[in-house]
């Protein structure tokens, strides 16, 4: 088993990552071996939709509900298996139940389990814009089970691949290598090659929340293509194309503007589009207008220029450059 740490000091947790962790796959697939595992205490599970259409406050609320129904203390603890939409409100609803409880990520997509799964964010949509509300709550653990991905279907496992893509750009171009030369053994479900991408990632990831974790700085690159990506989930009101999917076009606009602005040259954008493609993912979406793209943007925009003027700048997106901070994963 693997064993990565996210350095936060009193609240540092490890990411565990192997394959069999949570048992093996029954129907409804992994819960009945997770809800065996905790011994005595006492368990209630809440099965909730799927998709970012339900990542909203009422979702949130039917969790609280039934923490609050069920009397449970300060001393409680939530369990998000899933991907990473009920990651997102799992950790979301213990950070706000009785001002904060503990939550442990389970997550069994590529995506969630690469990237969502770690670092903290917490959040639900808002008919303003996506992840508008939430709050940083670390986990207490996160439990990697890369035998889930063996149920997951096709295309999630190619939306899980935006977030690796964007790992090697941010960060490892050698990863980024590894990707172009790999990427059928990763399409293929290739546990081994799997594992790899995962550990990678999940090794980035946690070396800059460790740095970075309320997203001063340098927290702010694990967003690129998110900016254009969150838009474009936003302007399709998250029922067309899955998160991955969204990020996986952001990385091509992306690259786009950055060799616009003289940031990549040509062969290097193309680069970035290529692997987009080859990996099954949109690199543009032809149903969103650039204009809506803008004005699904535009509320980050306020919220960053109605900052005091000591501390804000000129509206900008996630994706300009690598120094300048995008407003949501």
């Amino acid at each position: 088993m693997d064993t990565l740490n996210v350095e936060l000091g009193t609240r540092s947790y490890p990411i565990l990552i192997d394959a069999g962790l949570i048992g093996r796959p029954d129907a409804p697939l992994y819960l009945p071996a997770l809800t065996a595992s905790p011994g005595r205490r006492r368990i209630i599970e809440v099965i909730l939709p799927d998709g970012e259409a339900h990542k909203t406050l009422a979702t949130a609320a039917r969790v609280l509900d039934v923490l609050v129904a069920n009397r449970f203390g300060r001393d409680c603890a939530l369990i998000a298996l899933g991907g990473g939409v009920v990651g997102d409100l799992t950790g979301f609803a213990a950070a706000c139940y009785q001002r904060g409880v503990a939550f442990a990520q389970v997550p069994t997509t590529l995506l969630a389990q690469v990237d969502s799964a770690v670092g903290g964010k917490t959040g639900v949509n808002h008919p303003g814009g996506k992840n508008l509300i939430g709050a940083f709550h670390q986990p207490a653990l996160v439990v990697t089970d890369t035998r889930t991905l063996a149920t997951l279907p096709a295309r999630e496992l190619r939306a899980g691949l935006a977030e690796v893509i964007k790992y090697g750009l941010i960060s490892d171009a050698a990863l980024f290598g590894w990707l172009e030369a790999h990427l059928d053994e990763l399409l293929a479900g290739a546990p081994a090659a799997l594992a790899h991408v995962i550990r990678r990632s999940c090794e980035i990831k946690a070396a800059i929340v460790g740095r970075d974790e309320r997203e001063a700085g340098e927290r702010a690159l694990l967003n690129l293509g998110h900016t254009f990506g969150h838009a474009v989930e936003s302007a399709t009101a998250y029922k067309e194309w899955l998160h991955g999917e969204a990020v996986g076009a952001g990385l091509s606009m992306a690259a786009a503007m950055s060799r616009e602005c003289g940031l990549m040259t040509g062969d290097e954008a193309e680069r970035v589009r290529r692997l987009v493609e080859r990996a099954g993912l949109p690199t543009r979406i032809a149903s969103v207008t650039p204009a809506a793209v803008l004005e699904h943007m535009t509320p980050s925009w306020r919220l960053t220029t109605r900052r005091p003027r000591s501390r804000a700048r000129s509206p900008r997106t996630a994706d300009e450059r690598r120094e300048r901070r995008p407003r949501h994963r």
